[in-house]
């Protein structure tokens, strides 16, 4: 089983969504997002895109046209936005090496 977290610029959790553990990051939230649609549908356009910081395991070109067959005016709602992978340098300055968390907000 994979656990798919959304939360919000607090950190309070958003939106939880299990899956399978074949399924891919995209995919999960891909579902997610379907499931949560009307959230985002309801938004007023004229108010800013929301930001959805994402790990460097997602592709935001994927989720985006997967989106847009959901609902064409969506991505004039949300746009995604990687957080940056920390670099061999960066860890090591941290004295710090494989896997680190990618910085949050």
């Amino acid at each position: 089983m994979k656990r798919h977290l959304v939360v919000d610029i607090l950190g309070l959790p958003f939106s939880t969504h299990c899956t399978q553990a074949n399924i891919s990051d995209d995919q999960g939230l891909i579902e997610m997002l379907r499931i949560h649609i009307d959230f985002f549908k309801s938004k007023p356009v004229e108010l800013p895109k929301r930001t959805i910081l994402l790990d460097n395991g997602y592709h935001p070109d994927k989720l985006e046209a997967e989106l847009v067959l959901v609902d064409p005016e969506i991505m004039s709602k949300i746009h995604f936005q990687l957080s940056p992978k920390p670099s061999q340098e960066e860890k090591a300055k941290q004295g710090k090496s494989g896997f680190v968390p990618v910085k949050a907000r």
